[in-house]
């Protein structure tokens, strides 16, 4: 079947236009020109912008039963079915001859080969072969898709066990996990005694050690890449894919500079390691089998070639770290874990203890390290614990759209964007300060009426803001309560004087978000929503609306019953009906210590679940710089109308995007 790329409807293979949507399954549009180009093509043919779907397609022989390893948990095969792939001992690939670029990898002719496979090095951690491949269906429903999917949703798997190739296993086993530095799998099959598996491509990331020997890159920059690696020992271990991490070219970093792998090594069947480093001459990026237990000394033999290589001085208690690593003084991953911590808090006194804050410059709040150890190794890689470093803003963006929908005749809706960046940006120092104001009301009261008072309060915060904002703090809990009650007040004597009454009264809700650095702050009254989404989070829903249903649950009501009332979504504060007295306005703090894409929403945006439905497809890309906000919050207003549309729309996206505080740190 063919998904819709717009509203991922499922269409049979034989359609040219989506059923639900009449969105185009033959072309799509160039993101650069957006000129009209066929869904199979690599290049525009117009401005010659990559605009085909690409992937990593990994070849390799099946291994023999004997070479076989592990059976990832969640994945039963038939007895004597391989598993995973041996890495040096497999034998040689078929002949690669009849690959030329342009040919294709399936007989389905649906991936074709962008460029020519190379014989493997003489050294190389495997005989796999990898390979950029274009998807010229990109729209087909793959089985491991299919299969993935039901899982997620407690159905019957849709591909057969047997039929998963041994080398796609660990990739199915870490899907659930959604760790950033796990390549997705996209599609996998096996043809005779070839198998294939397609995942994301990663060919083009950045290499860790291009960054490792950058002037630029500070140690706690580094300390923070050596404590990532720990994390996914950790995730890797039990999938026996820890030699993923001990290929230096199969190290890479996202666009926000995370530790990546290209792809995944299985271990060889008796999980025994030992690293040989490879002369210079030999130009050594991997590490040769001896058959010496697989520990996490190899961790510390792949961070000294990282600095041999990169020729970049050992600094601080790394020396003694990587000393105690060789000998064996530390054998577990979670003393490694506190080692790290030891020393990044070292790098990291000398900041804190002779930086003083001028009226201009305040510092960010640390982001605190857990050290609960693992007792689950199955546990998420959510929940691992994040090396505690500063961390301070590294860009602040946002896009705002308000729409009247499909039945309303005006809008009733209201927001304002207000931000000041400052950078400053040297060699071997970095500041940004950021503070954002972003305000969304929706107004109640008819024409003249909800708009009035939507308008009047956006205008009342910025207003008390603009006066009462001290440069760099983050106002008090105090402070932005005055500015609710001040904007209520606006309203509320307007309704006086023109001696309105009942629903005659205007009024409108409210949600506000004020950040700071990476300090954020949200207000609201009404049943406006702030949304977070972050990678490790997902999606949450900060605020709690102010209805009758809400009000009942909080009383211990059960949810089924408190929205069986008939006046359930009735609302039970807003601001201008009342005075100060009748409304208590919500108050939050919280850091910003991850990216995060922060979502400001009427209820025209939030109401039937949308944001929560459509997250996967229409909120998570926003997440990468990449994704244009300004599209993005379009996209979202038509996904309304699309699926909503009885009323106003409103959406604010903010895209935080943070990094570990570096500066001054010094080698």
């Amino acid at each position: 079947m063919l998904i819709c790329p717009q509203c991922k409807f499922e269409n049979p293979h034989a359609n040219k236009f989506c059923q639900n949507c009449g969105t185009s399954l033959t072309h799509k549009v160039c993101p650069e020109c957006s000129t009209e180009v066929p869904v199979n093509a690599q290049l525009c043919h117009q401005c010659g912008a990559e605009c085909g779907t690409v992937w990593w397609a990994i070849i390799a022989k099946e291994p023999t039963v004997a070479e076989s390893s592990f059976i990832p948990a969640g994945i039963e095969g038939d007895e004597g079915t391989v598993s995973a792939t041996s890495s040096s001992s497999s034998s040689p690939l078929p002949s690669t001859s009849q690959l030329a670029v342009g040919s294709y990898l399936d007989q389905e002719q649906r991936y074709q080969l962008l460029e020519s496979l190379s014989t493997p090095k003489e050294n190389a951690v495997s005989t796999e072969l990898g390979v950029r491949v274009l998807d010229c269906q990109p729209y087909q429903l793959s089985p491991i898709e299919a299969m993935l999917a039901n899982q997620q949703q407690g159905l019957t798997p849709s591909v057969e066990t047997n039929e998963i190739p041994s080398l796609a296993k660990a990739y199915i086993s870490l899907q659930s996990q959604t760790h950033p530095g796990i390549p997705l799998i996209h599609d996998a099959w096996q043809q005779d005694d070839m198998q294939v598996v397609i995942i994301q491509d990663r060919s083009n990331w950045q290499n860790l050690l291009d960054l490792w020997q950058e002037e630029t890159t500070s140690s706690l920059q580094i300390l923070h890449w050596c404590y990532q690696m720990t994390q996914l020992w950790t995730i890797l271990e039990p999938v026996k894919c820890r030699q993923s991490l001990l290929e230096l070219s199969n190290l890479r970093l996202d666009e926000d500079q995370t530790l990546a792998l290209q792809q995944l090594y299985v271990e060889p069947l008796n999980s025994q390691l030992a690293i040989a480093e490879l002369s210079d001459d030999e130009e050594a990026d991997t590490f040769a089998l001896q058959g010496q237990p697989f520990t996490i000394q190899a961790l510390g033999r792949i961070w000294q070639t990282l600095f041999r290589q990169s020729q970049r001085t050992q600094f601080g208690s790394i020396v003694q770290i990587l000393e105690d690593l060789q000998v064996g003084r530390i054998q577990k991953i979670a003393q490694l874990r506190s080692r790290l911590e030891e020393t990044a808090a070292e790098l990291e006194a000398p900041l804190t203890s002779t930086f003083q804050p001028t009226e201009e410059q305040e510092p960010d709040a640390p982001t605190i390290l857990q050290l609960d150890e693992l007792e689950d190794i199955s546990v998420k890689a959510d929940d691992l614990p994040t090396v505690v470093l500063s961390m301070q803003l590294s860009s602040l963006e946002d896009a705002g759209r308000t729409d009247v929908g499909r039945q309303r005749h005006h809008n009733e809706d209201c927001f304002g964007i207000e931000t000041k960046i400052e950078k400053l940006e040297l060699p071997k120092n970095r500041v940004l300060q950021a503070r954002g104001l972003y305000i969304l009301c929706d107004g109640m009261g008819g024409h003249a009426g909800g708009e009035i008072a939507s308008e009047l309060a956006v205008n009342t915060l910025r207003k008390y803001f603009q006066e009462h904002w001290i440069a760099n703090q983050m106002p008090t809990e105090d402070s932005i309560r005055e500015a609710v009650y001040l904007a209520n007040q606006a309203i509320f004597q307007i309704n006086q004087q023109d001696a309105r009454s009942g629903v005659g009264r205007m009024g409108t809700t409210l949600v506000v978000l004020l950040i700071q650095g990476t300090q954020a702050a949200v207000a609201h009254v009404g049943d406006s929503r702030l949304y977070r989404l972050t990678r490790k989070q997902g999606l949450e829903q900060i605020t709690v609306d102010h209805e009758v249903g809400q009000r009942e649950i909080a009383r211990g009501v059960e949810a089924s019953i408190a929205y069986a009332r008939p006046d359930a979504y009735q609302l039970t504060q807003a601001l201008g009906p009342r005075d100060e007295n009748s409304i208590n306005p919500d108050v939050e703090f919280f850091e910003i210590n991850e990216d995060s894409l922060l979502i400001l929403a009427s209820d025209g945006l939030s109401d039937n679940d949308l944001l929560e439905i459509h997250c996967q497809n229409h909120l998570i890309p926003i997440l990468s710089s990449d994704t244009n906000l300004e599209r993005s919050v379009t996209k979202l207003i038509d996904l309304a109308n699309e699926y909503n549309g009885h009323d106003n729309i409103t959406a604010i996206l903010v895209r935080a995007k943070v990094r570990p505080n570096m500066e001054g740190t010094g080698e």
